[in-house]
């Protein structure tokens, strides 16, 4: 698990990553890329249901869940698992329920964040 030290480290990593965002969306916004497939407004709205998912119940306790999975070792196929549960169920449950596919997005955000944690990738790197 996290200590303070970490948590620390992870909030300047995600003020850093938020400053690129900015500065690409600004760059996006001066010389506007022609999306084919709204993916600028998509990517807005996975961002705004994944800043959903931290107020929801689950969130309530110090730690989620996912957290104790993925420290582990687990949360490769926690994530890849959640991805193909989503993935089935849209069109079956509740018709083509459109939070299915964003559910599907974020454990493939999640999924990517474990594997950099896997493979030792720093936040810099990935951002080159």
């Amino acid at each position: 698990m996290y200590d303070a030290q970490d948590y620390e480290l992870e909030h300047w990593k995600n003020r850093y990553l938020f400053k690129k965002m900015k500065a690409a969306k600004d760059q996006t916004m001066q010389d506007p890329i022609d999306y084919r497939y709204n993916e600028f407004a998509l990517i807005s709205e996975l961002e705004d249901y994944v800043n959903s998912t931290y107020t929801e119940h689950y969130s309530k306790n110090k730690y989620q869940a996912s957290e104790f999975i993925i420290d582990g070792g687990h949360g490769e196929g926690f994530c890849l698992g959640n991805i193909l549960k989503y993935t089935q169920r849209y069109g079956n449950k509740e018709g083509k329920n459109r939070k299915d596919l964003l559910k599907v997005l974020h454990y493939a955000l999640i999924a990517l964040h474990v594997h950099d944690l896997e493979h030792d990738k720093r936040i810099e790197d990935l951002l080159q």
